[in-house]
């Protein structure tokens, strides 16, 4: 289900982009969409965001049931290539930054799997909705609560609130308006907007999304578009790879509504809004009418997306499950990411020094590691031999446990060790007679490029 904030909510998003006569005319039905106290109250008319953009929060739940909490027919989810069970995950989201007195739109992914810090503990983002919701209601209960329904309610709001935090801590970014999504109405509006232009490089097949597509252009649309957007089997860069994907089909969306007429289109548009009014559910702030007019004049390749910038996508976070695996991601640098798409700096956080010292009779490696580490952000310090020891270790203080247990992933999985002798603002690295990791031979090699996808074209991708 993971593109399913990004999709469906571009329903309401390009609606109200394109702001057309007709379109803005029969913008009032979605009167009727869900609402949800999810923000707080409004901003008054005309009043600019005082971070300088107007932030959205798209949000797609792996949900298998519809806003009154009713599971999906078997013969929908059989259609959906989708099976019975779901949970409280939300496995895509998505900021839309508007900068203030502009017509540009800059969109970002954050990684479902983002280990960050959250209320409960730390934790992968996609969890930040379901602990809180499963808390919400187990204190309803206590407290004495028995209307279901009531609980229920409480509980999602609670959940959709601890979201909007989570992704605020992370990112620096005051969220001013927040849309969901679940499974529902991705077909539906797939198909009202007569399908999407995409491209895949190679072919691809996979059991567990029901994707099966050639290599090359093609238009998808309905069980196949949720296909294209779901696969995480086969699709090379894993979860960012996926991440990639969501944004071309997201863009091509965009590019399918805002170029063709689908607007202009009376029986598109009504097709569109029904979908969107089906299941998606908006912050209570929300004025759309005021969101049309400020958003007229956006144009089919005015939209620009990418990822969050991350550390690991390989991050070991558990000593206790060494299989269990997720996004490692920096703070201070998506902060400072998430800020420089507006032209706002960001105050950046002084980088860790790393001191290197070689226990290994390796002539050299002292110097490489340190370089490896450097092209990583850390801010170089001293370098050089030490008495020979068979085992690598990273020390590090109180205040840098999360730094030093990235350089320890960085170099291959090193043991980690808190010790208060170390000075402030450093991190130690004493590299072993075993040690195997970056440097060895000269460089560590770097991930791959995190370039833009924007919603003029259509982009190849794995």
């Amino acid at each position: 289900m993971h593109p399913l904030g990004k999709v469906v909510v571009a329903g309401v998003a390009l609606v109200v982009f394109c702001g057309t006569a007709y379109g803005y005319a029969n913008l009032r039905s979605l009167d009727e969409v869900t609402r949800d106290d999810v923000i707080g109250a409004a901003a008054k008319p005309g009043e600019q965001p005082a971070d300088g953009s107007l932030d959205i929060l798209l949000v797609g739940r792996d949900s298998r049931t519809d806003l009154q909490g009713n599971p999906l027919p078997a013969d929908m989810l059989r259609e959906l290539r989708v099976g019975p069970n779901g949970d409280d995950l939300t496995d895509t989201l998505i900021v839309l930054r508007i900068p203030n007195g502009t017509k540009e739109v800059k969109a970002f992914s954050i990684p479902r799997d983002s280990y960050v810090s959250m209320p409960g503990g730390k934790g992968k983002i996609n969890a930040a909705f379901g602990r809180a919701k499963a808390a919400e209601a187990r204190n309803r209960r206590k407290a004495g609560e028995t209307d279901k329904a009531k609980i229920d309610q409480e509980a999602l709001t609670a959940a959709r609130r601890a979201t909007r935090q989570a992704v605020e801590d992370l990112t620096g970014v005051t969220i001013d308006h927040f849309a969901e999504v679940n499974l529902l109405s991705f077909s539906e509006i797939s198909k009202a907007v007569g399908g999407v232009d995409v491209c895949l490089k190679a072919d691809t097949k996979d059991k567990n999304s029901g994707a099966d597509f050639k290599a090359g252009p093609q238009r998808i649309a309905g069980p196949d578009a949720l296909a294209f957007v779901r696969q995480r089997d086969y699709v090379k860069g894993g979860d960012l790879g996926r991440a990639r994907r969501q944004q071309v089909f997201l863009a091509g969306l965009a590019k399918q509504v805002l170029s063709s007429g689908t607007l202009s289109d009376p029986g598109k548009l009504s097709d569109l809004i029904d979908a969107v009014k089906r299941s998606v559910v908006l912050d209570g702030s929300w004025n759309l009418l005021d969101f049309v007019a400020q958003m007229r004049g956006v144009s089919g390749g005015g939209i620009q997306f990418a990822t969050i910038p991350t550390v690991n996508v390989d991050y070991r976070y558990d000593p206790a499950n060494p299989t269990a695996t997720a996004v490692q991601v920096d703070p201070a640098q998506v902060k400072a990411f998430a800020a420089g798409l507006i032209g706002a700096a960001a105050p950046a956080a002084p980088a860790p020094i790393v001191d290197v010292a070689n226990a290994s009779g390796r002539s050299g490696l002292a110097a490489r590691v340190g370089d490896v580490l450097r092209d990583k952000g850390f801010a170089p310090g001293t370098a050089g031999n030490t008495a020979s020891r068979r085992t690598s270790l990273v020390r590090f203080g109180p205040d840098l446990a999360d730094r030093g247990a990235e350089v320890a992933t960085l170099l291959g999985g090193l043991t980690t060790q808190q010790a208060s002798s170390v000075p402030a603002g450093h991190i130690e690295v004493m590299l072993g007679t075993v040690y195997s990791g970056p440097g060895i031979a000269g460089g560590g090699g770097a991930p791959g490029g995190n370039e833009p996808i924007t919603s003029g074209g259509v982009v190849c991708v794995d």
